[in-house]
């Protein structure tokens, strides 16, 4: 029977992984169940998928590549995905739901709390910052997502699954703006997002650029600094369109 190279070890398909004796102690560890190795392998291989796709994009990896970062037979792939697209689409997803989710909620407490009077700024800085404030949490992984979401952004196959999971969000941060600016043509509004969505994906990509330019003043892994500057200029943005 053929065995794969798992980054956690050699597993036969179809045995149980044996705990191992720790040094100075009897104890065997508890062996994990199947179920629990196929989802730790999972992890493993959406990880390195996302860090890939991150930096080179969909086209720029292959199903090679993710098993090689990962330590596993390229066959192994097909087992979990039927083909690379597969693996991006479900790399996207996985996160995708958890960032909409967290702004959707903050946006509806934001209306509760401000009624029928929300402000610009505040709508923004709850659609900014409970994003911005993932990233800085979660760590490398939600920065490599980040990244990965900026990269693909302005591609055909990203604008899609932003269409498919992140539509419902950014239409609740819209009608939360019209109230904000009723006097405002709904065609600003809608401008108004596109310039405030492209500032964002350009943050979130880190390319470092910022810091060059500015001879190391700014930092663009700087998320906290983003924070406190990029909801109030953006707003401004529009209430200079209605002005």
């Amino acid at each position: 029977m053929q065995s794969y190279p798992l980054a956690i070890g050699w597993v036969s398909p179809g045995f149980e992984e044996v705990g191992l004796m720790s040094e100075g102690s009897k104890a065997k560890r508890t062996p994990r169940s199947k179920a629990e190795q196929r989802a730790e392998t999972l992890e493993q291989i959406l990880d390195a998928a996302e860090y890939l796709f991150s930096r080179h994009g969909l086209h720029g990896v292959t199903l090679r590549d993710v098993a090689q970062r990962v330590g596993v037979h390229t066959t192994l792939m097909h087992y979990y995905f039927e083909d690379k697209r597969t693996l991006f689409e479900e790399v996207f997803a996985r996160r995708a739901g958890v960032t909409s989710g967290r702004r959707m909620e903050a946006l509806d407490r934001y209306e509760a709390e401000t009624g029928d009077h929300p402000t610009v700024e505040g709508a923004l800085h709850v659609f900014l910052d409970t994003d911005l404030d993932l990233y800085i949490e979660g760590g490398e992984p939600w920065m490599n997502y980040a990244a990965f979401g900026a990269r693909i952004s302005n591609t055909r196959e990203g604008a899609e699954l932003m269409d498919v999971h992140f539509d419902p969000v950014v239409l609740r941060l819209v009608s939360i703006l019209k109230r904000a600016l009723p006097d405002m043509p709904e065609a600003d509004i809608f401008w108004g997002y596109h310039f405030v969505t492209g500032a964002l994906m350009n943050t979130l990509a880190r390319t470092g650029r910022l810091d060059r330019l500015s001879g190391g003043l700014c930092k663009s892994d700087d998320f906290e600094a983003v924070k406190q500057r990029m909801a109030k200029f953006m707003a401004a943005g529009f209430l200079s369109l209605r002005a």
